[in-house]
């Protein structure tokens, strides 16, 4: 099947953005695990599908070789179905090619358009910052809204006014819930059948819930039943969407470098740095990757 063409990275680690050591997990886990198959050009679907069944993480990202344009095709699978648009394994992936020499500005083709990617080095370990596809975002209908607190076991009460309900996209949509207190974010407990069949009927996939330590310091869980797991430790695209929904609500001062905190309450700490200006409509979103195994 292959497997022995996976490189195991996490994405998304703490380690290459800080220099408190304080803030770094105990055990050396964190962020959020993502398989990598390089020069994937003779695998079929079916083939890649089986290898990110096999490997179980939320994604696997495989790579073609570039084409006479230097762009690389870059797929996306879960476990159980291709996905657009993955900022975790983008990360993973292009640190993964770093690793083997092939560092600096990349370019990649996926199925939501092209995406550029950059990649870097901090004395802790390597980086890696992609542009998103052109965010855009809309008002959750009602009903949306409350279908989602439903499969959530929250009430409407809970919800920060200050931060409507939207479905924002940056390469795939997420619903973007904001919850007031830390305490309901870290309690999330939800019903993962109900949650799982309204993301399938709305083409959802991840629910980006959040809670405002700041206006530019974000703490994030996010359930992902659509790719078989019940949480993803940090989740790249789903900044990315969040960032054009803050510029276009006006809810930080521009140019803006937020921070996201993810996978904190799952035990596997993330930290997402996301930069939006407001010229650009994409956003980029950076973190740090190594590879485990």
């Amino acid at each position: 099947m292959d497997l022995d063409r996976v490189l195991h990275y996490s994405a998304f680690t703490i380690d290459a953005l800080t220099s408190d050591s304080d803030a770094l997990p105990v055990d050396g886990a964190g962020g959020n695990p993502a398989g990598v198959v390089l020069d994937a050009d003779d695998l079929d679907d079916a083939s890649r599908q089986r290898i990110a069944a096999a490997v179980g993480y939320s994604e696997t990202a495989f790579v073609d070789r570039p084409g006479a344009d230097g762009v690389r095709r870059l797929r996306y699978f879960s476990p159980q179905a291709e996905v657009d648009f993955c900022g975790h394994a983008t990360v993973a992936a292009a640190v993964a090619l770093a690793d083997r020499g092939e560092s600096g500005a990349l370019d990649f083709a996926i199925n939501a358009g092209r995406l550029d990617v950059t990649t870097g080095e901090t004395p802790r370990g390597r980086t890696a910052t992609l542009t998103s596809v052109p965010t855009r975002t809309r008002a959750a209908e009602p009903e949306e809204v409350a279908a989602a607190l439903s499969a959530l076991r929250w009430a409407a009460d809970d919800l920060d006014p200050r931060y409507p309900p939207h479905v924002a996209y940056a390469g795939n949509d997420h619903l973007v819930l904001a919850v007031r207190e830390r305490a309901r974010l870290a309690a999330l407990d939800y019903d993962f059948p109900a949650l799982a069949a309204l993301m399938a009927r709305r083409g959802w996939t991840t629910v980006h819930l959040v809670w405002a330590q700041s206006p530019t310091e974000f703490a994030a869980r996010d359930p992902f039943p659509p790719g078989g797991v019940v949480e993803d430790p940090a989740t790249g695209a789903a900044a990315a969407a969040f960032g054009g929904y803050l510029r276009e609500l006006g809810l930080v001062p521009l140019p803006a470098r937020v921070t996201i905190d993810q996978g904190v309450d799952m035990g596997r700490p993330s930290r997402l740095l996301v930069d939006i200006e407001p010229d650009d409509p994409r956003v980029r979103v950076t973190g740090g990757a190594s590879r485990f195994r």
